[in-house]
């Protein structure tokens, strides 16, 4: 690129860019209908949400997509009428992006149950794309369990399947179930998606743009079926940081239990543990990120990043 240029290009975005107070004056009215036992459930290990982080960041968040999907239902009814088609009702879909232990199960379920309670969109559902991983049999088959998490260990096409059908509004589609305890899918196991009013999709490559065919055929992919998409960031030190603090949180609760697939790091000593975290960070999530989460982070129609403690600190949203 022309060095002349570089100034140019850096004054250019897609994004309207917010603090956090400038994002929270946006809540207007909207009214907080969440309580503190209902953040308590929601919340996910070592990442801890306040009501004052629902109503800076949330509310306004809940606001904008209820506008969206309200203008959305508007837009597919006009083009039913031009069509000359039956009407029908096709979910609004939202994906949430971004890293290991950035937070996504925790931002994925607040928007659930605040999206939930707006009159047009009760029906809110939530699935997360663990359950399309390959089982572990075909991931050591494949040689692919040091790659659990990049793009190439999803069955693909059957979450496009599963989304394509979604968005034609057929009945109770099914989604295979996965079990972090035994860290596998769980093979006899499946969710029901009924014709939600919003169906939220959760994980690490919801966003990866895929492969581009040069014949220019349409090869579709997981994005293509969002209405919306949130990703979730933090810097490096702090995604590490966190995703230790959960490791050792676990090895003294869920890696206790006879049937965790990872049993064995339950009786390892603190320095041995951290030192086991901080290698499969760096080995696994570290490059995952590097080679497939973050470059889709500027695809998303939300940027949301945080700071120390899971605190949001800024808001990007994509320009119409």
């Amino acid at each position: 690129m022309d060095e002349r240029a570089a100034p140019l290009f850096e004054n250019i975005s897609p994004y309207r860019h917010f603090t956090r107070a400038e994002w929270a004056a946006l809540r207007a009215d909207t009214p907080l209908t969440l309580t503190i036992d209902d953040l308590t459930r929601l919340q996910s290990i070592n990442d801890p949400i306040s009501v004052e982080e629902v109503v800076a960041i949330y509310l306004p968040l809940s606001r904008l997509l209820n506008l969206y999907v309200a203008a959305t239902q508007g837009l597919f009814k006009a083009t039913q009428r031009f069509l000359g088609a039956a009407d029908g009702k096709v979910p609004y879909i939202i994906g949430v992006a971004g890293s290991v232990a950035v937070g996504k199960s925790t931002t994925a379920r607040v928007l659930q149950a605040l999206l939930s309670r707006w009159p047009n969109t009760p029906k809110v559902e939530l699935v997360t794309t663990d359950g399309f991983l390959y089982p572990n049999a075909v991931l050591q088959r494949d040689g692919l369990m040091e790659k659990k998490g990049f793009p190439e260990s999803y069955d693909g096409p059957a979450l496009l399947r599963f989304l394509s059908d979604v968005k034609a509004g057929k009945r109770r589609v099914q989604a295979p179930v996965y079990s972090h305890l035994v860290y596998d899918v769980v093979g006899d196991e499946h969710v029901a998606v009924d014709r939600p009013d919003i169906l939220i999709v959760e994980g690490l490559n919801v966003l990866n743009p895929g492969r581009k065919p040069k014949d220019g055929e349409a090869v579709p992919v997981v994005s293509d079926y969002f209405d919306f998409s949130v990703y979730l960031h933090a810097e490096e030190a702090l995604l590490e940081k966190w995703y230790v603090a959960r490791f050792m949180r676990l090895r003294e609760t869920a890696f206790r239990d006879p049937r965790s697939y990872f049993r064995k790091y339950a009786e390892l000593t603190e320095a041995q543990a951290i030192e086991t975290a901080r290698g499969i960070w760096t080995r696994i999530n570290l490059a995952n990120l590097h080679e497939n989460v973050l470059p889709t982070r500027a695809r998303a129609s939300l940027v949301l990043t945080k700071g120390a403690s899971h605190r949001i600190e800024e808001v990007a949203l994509r320009k119409l």
